[in-house]
């Protein structure tokens, strides 16, 4: 009984962030941004998160293949707990809950809440902003790009978003606690 009640606190949810939805999804449709949103969703699938994986041991000679670890490690993790609470919380996508949100690209599961994407890029800058600063720095914009890009796409609510970069925070820093000692020596 427990997910009915929570279905309903999102449909209400749902109910209030419906506008902003739809201003930020019908605003940029039409713009230059709308394309950067849909190629910058692409790469947050995974992709430039995997190539940075693999790359850091040659970007950084001394601790990039402990970084790497951390990053990989800590990825598993953020892709079982955010699985787990889309299984368990069952809110449907911004697109399919109302057809007037335009579906920039076709979402990797079904349900909306947290966003993943979001998830995944916070937890992964947290990590390296607390081993790479500099690194950080330079992948902060395409995580904040990332985060945008859901609600302009029409994948998920801000709210969704904002889940995920909780969650990806407090993975970041928990995987940090626990693993940073044995990776990063």
């Amino acid at each position: 009984m427990a997910t009915s009640r929570v279905t309903r606190w999102f449909e209400r949810v749902d109910q209030r962030e419906f506008v902003w939805c739809q201003t930020v999804n019908q605003a940029l449709r039409c713009s230059w941004l709308y394309g950067y949103f849909r190629w910058v969703s692409r790469l947050g699938d995974g992709w430039l998160w995997y190539a940075l994986i693999l790359a850091l041991p040659w970007l950084v000679p001394e601790g990039g293949m402990g970084v790497a670890l951390l990053l990989a490690s800590c990825g598993i993790s953020c892709t079982l707990v955010y699985k787990l609470l889309k299984r368990w919380l069952i809110r449907e996508r911004p697109f399919i809950s109302f057809p007037v949100i335009d579906c920039g690209i076709p979402p990797l599961d079904r349900y909306s809440f947290p966003s993943g994407h979001t998830l995944h890029a916070v937890c992964f800058t947290v990590l390296l902003a607390l081993t790479l600063p500099g690194l950080a720095l330079l992948v902060l914009p395409f995580t904040l790009s990332v985060a945008a890009s859901r609600v302009v796409l029409g994948l998920h609510y801000p709210s969704d978003v904002l889940a995920g970069a909780i969650i990806g925070s407090g993975l970041g820093l928990l995987g940090y606690a626990v693993l940073a000692e044995i990776l990063l020596g």
